[in-house]
């Protein structure tokens, strides 16, 4: 019997170099370029390779260090725990006080009190009556409610940490008088990484802007004498967490190793230079239609907060997007986390991607394109200056345009909005329009798409049925009956699906488009005898041809209506028909 105690299992693996790699690539993709089938070019500008090996890791920083380590790159605990933030908005301070202690007997760890202003001292004690052993973070503080919690602090301490998310860089001056009056335990100001990303940035821009941000108000205390060690004591970062699992991840590593250095640079103790990081699920990307999907999209996004190592996360209720959570959507969100922590067990352990080749490779990318924006905003005068000066939204501005127009042509998948849609499905009843349109969103352009549909049949107008009509080539025509079905879906249009062995047959559904599912080379006769056929009948039923057959022209003058395919541009295109059909 062999010990298998001490015999090395890896002995039975021989490594692999990874010019055998390269070639079972190449031998697999039968001679295509490797290059454009399988490099992923980032929104970010890096191009990801399909696979990683030790030797990309060769000269990286930080790559050695532990978990709790300076620069923190690989978290700045030796615990993969997190705190479990909830949102609490309510109409008043006990109201918002007992939704607040429900959400804590049901799992929160952390309370966010999101939308009421604190303008006395009665409200305060009324909002923090029985959580004086619980984090409590007040979103919206001003000047007057943050002077009100440190003279509340004074005379009463709390046991656990209290936050705001007043705006570092809003008043300096306000800031230094802060810092040299704040209680231990209050963390006073926030740099909001999070609004740079819903406003568009890319996540190498979120980590650029709220470095600069953090270093310019570094800057400013240092030039008021304040300590940098309190300074830095006073700031919480808050991001906003997407879709793109691993650059998400490595988000949150490279940020932390920059802020150290940062605040190390300016003469912080390495316990000050740990940068105090909450998460939350990103707004942008959550969609009216099929919107259990976004309880989906938080979880993900909610496992690379955890796994990047962010102290608080907090998971934003799967309708928040359309209308005010209720109790079980607000549950929902809550039991995401709690899943995640105790039956994934995902706090368990610190970092543990760290080491993953590609991991490592992305923070390492991400640390550099950081910087390299960071370093931009430096060289205008720092991040007040290029503020001011329009530097920080015109850079928004092009990366929120360059990721509409993904979505626009569906480069950039939001499932059941541009892609994979259900047609059968209609939320007009159950939206607010004016909280559908109150935040920038992804999917607003589709959704707004298929409200139209939607409000013609609610006034008494009919919703546009389409035939997807498959016949001749087995493959072509089923491989197009997808692709369109898939493409109308997403304007709430009716859908039907039939097989047909002649063009006559067509011609005698009684529908409002028709869309001809074949191969290139059957499209000429088809189109003929079905355009016959119709006139025959007396129908004015238009026809779209699904593909780009090389005989277009051709067809166009035979008087097909249009045709559909990969290069189509589908909100110019649906709305052309959508205006057509709805009569």
């Amino acid at each position: 019997m062999k010990n298998i105690e001490t015999e090395t299992l890896l002995e039975d693996f021989p490594p692999v170099s990874t010019a055998e790699w390269q070639a079972a690539v190449a031998r697999d993709l039968k001679g295509a370029d490797a290059e454009k089938r399988l490099v992923w070019r980032t929104e970010e500008g890096m191009a990801a390779k399909p696979f990683y090996r030790a030797e990309d890791l060769a000269g990286l920083a930080c790559v050695n260090t532990a978990p709790g380590d300076f620069p923190y790159q690989r978290g700045a605990r030796t615990s993969g725990n997190w705190r479990i933030r909830e949102a609490i908005d309510a109409a008043n301070a006990e109201e918002a006080n007992a939704m607040a202690r429900a959400a804590v007997a049901a799992g929160a760890e952390q309370i966010a009190f999101s939308g009421f202003l604190v303008e006395s001292a009665c409200e305060l004690d009324s909002l923090l009556d029985g959580l004086d052993t619980i984090p409590v973070h007040f979103e919206r503080a001003d000047e007057p409610s943050i002077q009100m919690l440190i003279k509340r602090l004074r005379g009463t301490p709390r046991a656990a940490e209290t936050s705001t998310g007043c705006d570092a860089p809003a008043s300096v001056e306000f800031a230094a008088e802060v810092i040299g009056a704040a209680p231990l335990g209050l963390v006073p100001f926030t740099i909001h990484g999070a609004a740079f990303r819903e406003a568009g940035a890319t996540t190498a821009e979120e980590i650029g802007f709220a470095l600069a941000a953090g270093v310019d108000f570094l800057a400013a205390m240092e030039e008021r004498r304040v300590d940098v060690n309190r300074a830095a004591a006073a700031l919480e970062f808050s991001f906003a967490v997407g879709s793109n699992y691993f650059f998400e991840i490595a988000k949150f590593r490279a940020f932390r190793m920059l802020w150290a250095q940062a605040a190390e640079s300016f003469g912080g103790t390495h316990e000050a230079a740990r940068a105090r990081i909450a998460a939350r699920t990103l707004h942008w990307n959550q969609t009216v239609y099929d919107p259990h999907v976004n309880i989906l999209r938080a979880t993900t996004e909610a496992m690379a907060a955890v796994l990047g190592g962010a102290d608080a996360v907090m998971v934003t209720p799967f309708d928040w997007c359309y209308k005010a959570p209720n109790e079980a959507s607000r549950r929902l969100a809550r039991n995401t986390q709690l899943l995640l922590k105790h039956e994934a067990w995902l706090g368990r352990v610190a970092d543990a991607g760290g080491g993953s080749y590609a991991l490592e490779t992305i923070t390492d990318f991400m640390a550099r394109e950081g910087w390299k924006v960071m370093q931009d905003i430096e060289a205008r005068g720092g991040f007040r200056t290029a503020q001011a000066e329009g530097m920080v939204a015109q850079a928004l501005e092009r990366s929120l345009a360059a990721r509409e127009q993904a979505v626009a042509v569906r480069k950039r998948v939001l499932v059941g909005t541009n892609q994979y849609a259900n047609p059968a499905e209609r939320a007009l009843d159950r939206v607010d329009e004016q909280r559908m349109h109150a935040d920038l969103r992804g999917g607003r352009a589709y959704e707004e798409l298929r409200m139209r549909t939607e409000r013609h049949a609610a006034a008494g107008g009919k919703t546009p049925r389409v035939l997807l009509a498959e016949i001749g080539d087995v493959k072509m025509r089923a491989a197009r009956s997808n692709f369109a079905r898939n493409f109308f879906a997403c304007a709430g249009f009716e859908m039907q699906t039939r097989r047909f062995k002649k063009a006559g047959e067509i011609a005698a559904a009684d529908v409002d488009l028709i869309v001809l599912c074949s191969a290139d080379a059957e499209y000429a006769a088809l189109a003929s005898a079905l355009l016959a056929q119709l006139k025959a009948f007396g129908r004015e039923t238009p026809v779209i041809v699904a593909g780009n057959p090389e005989n277009a022209e051709e067809l166009k003058t035979a008087e097909i209506a249009d045709f559909v395919h990969v290069r189509t541009p589908p909100l110019e295109f649906l709305a052309k028909w959508q205006e057509t059909l709805l009569v």
